[in-house]
């Protein structure tokens, strides 16, 4: 039995990551802004002073396919950061509504029995973002060493977060790279999504119970192979209330979607 050494491990990267939660909150949202001389200036008014010695490296903006992203160098953790952006607002809403009718129609290189979302795979295989990322990530490491990679990512920066962490996984290796997304999609099936826990075991995975998004695309359990599946590990946020307290708690769980619809 393997039960106990792996969540032994879990809970060894939980006291690592879960202190950098912070941070990466702040590299997620960050990338939201619209004004690229303060996202590479690093000066937003949210991050309070723990972006001291932040080095922007290169600021990704694909306009015709509404992405972007950045990436960077941490002091601390010392750390090269690839943060992803989401659906800006004015979409949001006709973004929701499209998961809904989102099929599994890609299968995954190498990998006969992984289906995933075209979109998002598109968005970042087959846009700008995957060659900068490369080349960006190439160059820091050239330039400061072989720095850990920590990637993130917000709603469908999240999606797009995962298939980059992903694909530097297979690159680099899966103990060079860290994910932690808030809020993302479902982006595959249950084979891609053993397949990435394979691949991507330092990830997490932050929901919020009033968050709609993490719940698309839909899960059914009667589809099998054919239905949307998340892959572990996820923190989950909740609120519970007592007469007068509201306690706000958080859940670590290595996942089972059958256990709840989120």
């Amino acid at each position: 039995m393997v039960v106990i050494p792996t969540i032994i491990l879990l809970l060894i990267f939980l006291s690592n990551t879960c202190l950098q939660l912070g941070l990466h909150y702040i590299n997620a949202f960050q990338v939201y802004t619209s004004d690229l001389t303060s996202l590479f200036l690093w000066t937003c008014p949210r991050c309070k002073g723990h972006t001291k010695g932040f080095e922007v490296i290169e600021i990704i903006v694909d306009v015709e396919n509404c992405l972007q992203a950045f990436v960077g160098v941490a002091p601390d953790p010392r750390s090269i950061i690839i943060a992803f952006r989401g659906t800006q607002q004015h979409s949001v809403s006709n973004w929701i509504k499209d998961l809904f009718w989102k099929q599994l129609d890609v299968t995954y290189p190498g990998m006969p029995d992984a289906m995933v979302h075209h979109g998002f795979y598109t968005a970042y295989y087959n846009t700008t973002m995957r060659y900068e990322i490369l080349k960006s990530i190439k160059w820091a490491r050239k330039t400061y060493g072989n720095l850990p990679i920590n990637v993130v990512g917000h709603s469908m920066g999240g999606a797009l977060a995962s298939f980059c962490a992903l694909d530097l996984s297979v690159t680099f290796g899966s103990k060079e790279v860290e994910l932690m997304t808030f809020g993302q999609p479902r982006i595959g099936n249950p084979a891609f999504a053993v397949y990435f826990g394979e691949q991507v075991p330092r990830t997490i995975r932050v929901t919020h119970q009033n968050d709609i998004v993490p719940h698309l695309p839909p899960y059914y359990y009667y589809l099998g192979e054919w239905t949307y599946h998340h892959f572990a590990r996820e923190v989950w946020l909740h609120e519970s209330i007592d007469g007068n307290v509201v306690t706000r708690n958080e859940t670590v769980g290595l996942w089972d979607e059958r256990s709840r619809s989120s």
